[in-house]
């Protein structure tokens, strides 16, 4: 492998592949030069002009699919065994919208509103903002032009970009395949909730069901004035909490139990110690030890247990899997069965789903925004949401947590919006159509970018005031803090939210529009986070998967595999592998990874100029120097120290607090972190040894893109790189202001 012949072999080989890609590419073998005269630079210029034209004739016409073939196949393509071309956007409007429900999702709705007033409220904002403009927005412009300036997917505009890093592509890869196995979990779950809120009588706003336990309180609102008892959790639960979860403690009854009395519905009489007291004597928040029920209340477990009907049932932990909840099973498989029919032909038909799935939520969200400002208790909440709390910047995980947020929100590092842009016609938004277009309809790509992420960053804060103008309400008829009824992710959605709607008039209305919001908002970010993994994987074998109905096959056989996976999270310890999945095989730490060397490769190795040429090229004019800058600083010192911190800050995952996941299990969350980390240093392991020649010069051969003049000449419009970059003295058409390969030239 080194020395020899492969040694000498190598760089005639580098010169081809990067001089003279569209020769590599059409596999033709030129020989090396042998006299650097100014005659023979010219005529092998003129020859590779030659080339590139030919190449820009035969690829100039975007392929259209044909009537019954799979999306970018023609029949002429088939016959002629040439490798079917990739489909297009129908309209810009496409693919604003496909990326605006990729990163509108159930985070901006059930987890930035709690993070904002757990970390300081306004002043969470500080840290948020900082994270948005210096890691959020340049690596979500950053990775939609990627996937435009190449025209491939999450893997393989790597392997262009620079063949060594090409493993990031891959943990990308990785990351979003898990996650699209977790993430449709929580749809499921709303599916159901759904389907039970089609009643007149919500299922989980009363105790006589089948599925309640003796710890049933259903009677917890303020009514005429009387008060209540917020009892301590292995005592009493309320019917939404048992509708979600039923967990039996199986303990005796608790009549020396000291409790924290928030007050108390009349018909209770309170003890403390021996002396009897009335409801009217009794302060708020004060300690009570006996408390006496009436007839039809329980304190403990004093009369046998009901079957277990609810959503999760949950068994006594992961290593207790119990039984499969076909309910449940049945409604992944129906949401499995949407996703796959909003994909199944391709971007030209996802296009148009996203017309509905991706702007009636915020108008639902808007109904329940005015609804919930018109209650009762919504101005305490907001200010509670709100009120600022500066101190609280001095905690580091205030900033991990922003951090992380930002990276979730946006759907990057997940090759989504990297395949998304990578449908995108080459001149896609050209600053030159603002002359004869509406200006509304040809915003320049990166105003596009930061009109989506005002849009995304606008969605998080607004959902804020409408989750919590609804919380106090929740608090204030209940007669307790805000803070005993804020909760985070599924806590939100499926127990706090819907015990908030029985406390409102036409409470189904009310649960019925929640839901389906929570679908739409979660179906739209899954089909594209799906979208964007098959996008990766075909562009891998793309003469195979692109013909006939070949593709249509693989998407079913991957959404099959992805449900068949689902089904351990639906068993009645899922929720257990739900949370193992969610804390570690899409974490924060995961992503930042990704980022940093995503940002590291596009600033440091490729060349922030040579990115800002490709640019000019496809949209127009330069951007300004904010996205350069923070690609080679700014985003990779955010990456660095958030993910730093969230290692030296790690807490091992638990179930509620209470439930402490084994070691084993840890070991299981830690290992599929991994898998996706790992890939960066793996392939470049594996790249390495499959090149010939001394170590740096395989370096040097792998940090160097491939097939730059392909690129230009595969896309409508495009200007070939012959005309816009000199040949270098290596024969390389770049210039050489990549810090890393210049070194070694």
């Amino acid at each position: 492998m080194v020395g020899g012949s492969g040694a000498r072999a190598l760089p005639s080989a580098l010169k081809e592949q990067v001089g003279l890609g569209a020769a590599a590419a059409e596999g033709t073998a030129l020989e090396p030069r042998s006299s650097p005269g100014a005659l023979e630079d010219s005529q092998e210029e003129m020859a590779t002009k030659e080339k590139l034209q030919c190449l820009k004739d035969f690829h100039k016409d975007i392929l259209k699919p044909s009537p019954g073939k799979s999306p970018g196949t023609r029949p002429e393509d088939e016959a002629e065994g040439k490798p079917p071309q990739r489909e297009k956007w129908a309209s810009k409007i496409d693919f604003v919208l496909s990326v605006a429900g990729g990163f509108v999702g159930l985070g901006n709705v059930w987890r930035f509103p709690y993070l904002c007033y757990k970390n300081g409220g306004g002043a969470f904002l500080i840290p948020y903002f900082i994270f948005l403009f210096g890691g959020g927005l340049p690596v979500f412009f950053l990775e939609v032009i990627i996937g435009q300036y190449t025209s491939e997917g999450g893997i393989t505009c790597w392997e262009k970009i620079c063949p060594l890093f090409s493993g990031i592509g891959y943990a990308s890869i990785v990351i979003v395949s898990l996650l699209n196995v977790y993430y449709i979990i929580i749809l499921a779950w709303a599916m159901y909730y759904l389907f039970q809120s089609f009643q007149s009588e919500l299922p989980w706003a009363h105790c006589n069901h089948s599925w309640n336990t003796p710890h049933c309180v259903e009677n917890t609102t303020r009514s005429n004035r009387s008060l209540w008892v917020t009892f301590s959790a292995s005592n009493f639960t309320s019917p939404v909490t048992e509708f979600w979860e039923r967990r039996l403690t199986g303990a005796a009854p608790r009549e020396l139990e000291t409790t924290r009395l928030y007050g108390s519905p009349d018909f209770l009489r309170l003890w403390t110690g021996r002396a009897c007291r009335s409801p009217s004597s009794l302060k708020k928040r004060q300690w009570v030890q006996r408390v006496v029920l009436p007839e039809g209340r329980w304190v403990g477990p004093t009369r046998p247990s009901r079957p277990q009907r609810n959503v999760l049932s949950l068994s006594s932990g992961i290593d207790d899997p119990g039984s499969l909840k076909w309910d449940l099973a049945l409604c992944l498989l129906f949401v499995w069965l949407i996703c796959f029919f909003c994909i199944w032909k391709g971007v030209r038909s996802t296009g148009k789903v996203v017309y509905f799935t991706a702007t009636f939520p915020f108008a639902m969200l808007l109904v329940l925004l005015v609804r919930g400002l018109t209650l009762p208790g919504a101005g305490a909440g907001i200010k509670f949401y709100l009120y600022p709390d500066i101190t609280r910047l001095e905690d580091p995980q205030v900033w991990i947590d922003a951090g992380t947020q930002i990276f979730f929100s946006y759907a990057i590092c997940l090759g989504a919006m990297t395949s998304l842009g990578s449908y995108n016609k080459y001149k896609y938004n050209s600053y030159r159509q603002v002359s004869r277009q509406r200006a509304w309809w040809t915003l320049e790509m990166m105003m596009d970018c930061l009109l989506l992420g005002c849009l995304n960053s606008g969605t998080s804060f607004v959902s804020g005031f409408a989750i919590f103008s609804i919380l106090g309400f929740m608090a204030q008829e209940q007669g307790v803090d805000i803070a005993d009824v804020a909760e985070s992710g599924p806590g939100l959605a499926f127990i706090a939210y819907p015990k908030a709607v029985t406390m409102m008039p036409l409470p189904t209305f009310w649960s019925i529009l929640f839901f389906i919001m929570l679908l739409l908002l979660g179906l739209d970010s899954q089909f594209v986070e799906v979208e964007g993994q098959i996008t990766s994987l075909v562009d891998l074998y793309p003469s195979f998967l692109r013909k006939g109905f070949r593709r249509e096959i693989f998407i079913a056989f991957m959404c099959s595999i992805s449900y068949l996976l689902g089904l351990t999270m639906v068993t009645e310890g899922g929720m257990y592998v739900f949370q193992l999945f969610d804390y570690y095989a899409a974490s924060g730490v995961c992503l930042l990874w990704v980022a940093f060397f995503e940002c590291f490769v596009i600033a440091w190795i490729y060349g922030s100029d040579n990115f800002y040429d490709g640019i000019e090229d496809m949209i127009g004019y330069r951007p300004g120097p904010w996205m350069k800058y923070s690609w080679a600083v700014v985003t990779p010192i955010l990456c660095v120290g958030c993910f730093i911190f969230s290692l030296v800050k790690y807490i091992p995952l638990t179930y509620n607090k209470v439930y402490v996941y084994p070691n084993w299990a840890i070991g299981l969350g830690w290992t599929l972190a991994l898998t996706s980390m790992m890939c960066v240093p793996l392939v470049m392991i594996v790249r390495l040894c499959q090149t010939e020649g001394p170590f740096l010069v395989r370096v040097k051969y792998l940090l160097t893109p491939r097939e730059p003049n392909r690129w230009a000449v595969e896309r409508e419009g495009a200007t070939p790189y012959s005309s816009r970059l000199s040949v270098n003295m290596n024969g390389a058409l770049m210039k050489p202001t990549h810090i890393i390969v210049e070194t070694m030239m």
